[in-house]
Order: structure tokens, then sequence, then C-alpha cells
């Protein structure tokens, strides 16, 4: 079984390390971050280098600014088609992070095409996007065989660092923060772009619990390279929808609403601290995603219904974003009544639905 856009890295619901790796037709946005935070935690095959981490003991880069403007300061990451650098706006006296293509000089010209044409369509079908909870594209550079996107630089832990630290999330938390990323997926797919790789670890903080939606890597819009050869599969294999999943030859492409998928499953881990689908291995779990029902929660019952119909099997049946958001809203509604009756002392129970 092959599959897409990982980064290594435990997605936070306790399970233990990604099912699948990020092939070479991958891009990360994963390190957008600052190095600065503890709490980053570095793809487990992709880990910089003190040389190229930037600290203290680090060997300086050589002096590269890109368009006379952006100066490279070192290396947050790479994955297998894009590195991402921590760069400095030298016009504007401002931090970024630029992602530049790997490997362009090692292919043949039309490869090489394909890989700078899918750079530049992802560049400004990202930079369509203008959302507060979604990762911004401020410029485009292009150099010789090299295409540079320049993107905010976010200094902030991810949602699966966060749910590493607390093992599962209160229902009103829970809620307050998908609502957020669903705003931002629908931004995303009214831009006729489909994410294809939400989950803990691409939704990133900017501040306090201020989500953002990024790594637009493997996503797919108008236009677009084909990734994969046909039958193959992208994205991170725990929270594909089943209709992705290839167990039969009616394969389907991604979609919005297997992108809604996506968000039922971790809406899931992060307020039960499991996987919908927890099984001994991925052949099971790609069983039960495409046959079972997902493990009755425990801690959520507030949020049963919008997470079960997110994960409906069937796409077209699936839970509506608009549909989503009236419902997320309303959990957040009956959990500020239920908090405002409890006593100040005593935390407020997660409401049933």
């Amino acid at each position: 079984m092959h599959s897409e856009g990982t980064d290594g890295r435990d997605s936070g619901s306790g399970q233990g390390d990604e099912s699948s790796r990020r092939s070479d037709d991958g891009w990360t946005d994963d390190h957008l971050r600052s190095d600065s935070t503890e709490h980053v935690q570095p793809w487990s095959d992709t880990r910089p280098t003190p040389e190229a981490s930037g600290r203290a003991t680090a060997t300086p880069v050589p002096h590269h600014v890109i368009d006379g403007r952006y100066e490279l300061l070192h290396s947050l990451g790479r994955g297998g088609m894009g590195e991402v650098w921590e760069a400095l706006d030298t016009r504007l006296d401002r931090h970024v992070a630029v992602k530049g293509l790997l490997g362009r000089d090692t292919v043949g010209a039309v490869t090489q095409e394909q890989m700078m044409h899918r750079a530049r369509r992802e560049a400004a079908a990202i930079a369509k996007i203008r959302h507060q909870n979604v990762v911004a594209v401020h410029d485009r550079v292009e150099s010789g065989n090299q295409v540079w996107i320049v993107m905010d630089l976010l200094d902030a832990r991810s949602l699966a660092d966060l749910m590493r630290a607390e093992q599962r999330l209160p229902v009103r938390r829970t809620a307050a923060i998908g609502l957020q990323v669903l705003g931002g997926l629908r931004a995303v797919h009214e831009a006729r772009v489909v994410h294809r790789d939400v989950k803990p670890s691409n939704i990133l903080f900017a501040k306090d619990d201020f989500a953002i939606l990024a790594d637009f890597g493997i996503a797919t819009f108008d236009g677009a390279v084909p990734l994969t050869r046909a039958g193959e599969l992208i994205g991170t294999f725990k929270y594909l929808a089943p209709e992705l999943l290839g167990q039969t030859s009616q394969q389907s492409a991604a979609t919005p609403a297997s992108d809604l998928w996506s968000l039922g499953v971790t809406l899931y881990e992060m307020v039960e601290g499991r996987h919908p689908f927890d099984r001994v291995n991925e052949y099971e779990v790609l069983v039960a995603v495409c046959q079972s029902d997902p493990l009755p929660m425990e801690h959520g019952k507030a949020l049963a219904e919008v997470v079960g119909r997110l994960m409906h099997k069937d796409p077209q049946q699936r839970l509506s974003a608009e549909t989503a958001e009236e419902m997320l809203r309303s959990v957040l509604r009956r959990t500020a009544v239920s908090q405002a009756a409890a006593p100040d002392s005593t935390p407020a129970p997660d409401p049933e639905p």
C-alpha cells in the first residue's frame, strides 16, 4: 500500500507513529513555524541537523538572497520535493517562511517543468484564499529553474503537539478549534482547492487557540499536475475518507467531502484521545474505515452527531460544511449555558447531546 502526505510525526492520538510517509511527490509546510518553540516535534525522518537548524551551534549557511529581497537564514525542514526556510524579508524587515523545490536539477527537463508548473499553480491557488484561519501566501519568486513561495512564518505549536500534551480536549475547546478549521476549509473549498491532508499536525496555532490550516503541499486545484499514478493513495492513511482508500476499482478523487471526513476524524481524536477506528494494524483500520462504524464516543457525546455525520461512508450523504458550522455553534452555545449554570468551583461537565 502506497500513501503520501504524512510528516512522520505522531498524530497525537496516542496510537504511535503515522502509518505512512510522505513520498517524493509531496511538499511540506509542517515547519512553517519557527524552531524557537520548544513544543515543535521534528519529523522522525527529516530532522534538521544542528548545522541546518539555525541554533547557536549551527554553521552559518551561505549568504543567499532571493530576488534581492528574501535572505535565507536557516532550513526549517524538508519533504520529498520541497524545503522550507526561515528568511528575512529585507524590504519590510520581517521574518517569513520561504519554500523552494528540491531535486529539480536531478530530473529531466519535462519533469522539471511539471514541478515548476505545479509550484506556480499551487502558489496562485493558495494566494486566492484570504481567510484568517488559512496560512497566507505573500509572494512567488522565480530564479533560474527554481520557484519560491513566500508565506507566513508561524511561531506556534500544532494541534498534534497540544493533543500529545493534554491527551484529550474538553468538548467546548474541541468545538471552538473545529469551528475555526471549518471556516478555513470553507474558504479553501470556495477557492476550488481540496486540501487532502487535514490532520492535527497541519493545524497550527498563531496564538492561544487561534487555529491556522497549513501545509497545502499535496492539495489539488484546477490545473494541478497529478502527484501520483492511478490507483495510488495520497494523503495520510489514518485520515483518508473511505472513498479514497481504493478497496474497489471505483476509487474516487479527493473532494471537499473527503476533507470534511478528515476533519471529523480529527475532532473525534481531539475529544476522545484515540482514533475512531482504532485497530491493531493498518489493514484492519482500512477495513474498519470502509465497513464499520466509529467506536462509540465516551467523552464527547455532545459532538457525537456532528462527528458521526462528518464521517458518513457515502460522501454524497456526508454533512455539509455549512451544516457542520451550525451544529458546532450549537454545541458552543449549549456548553456556555452549562458552564454558566455550574458553580464557580466546579468545572461544568460535558453536556449530553
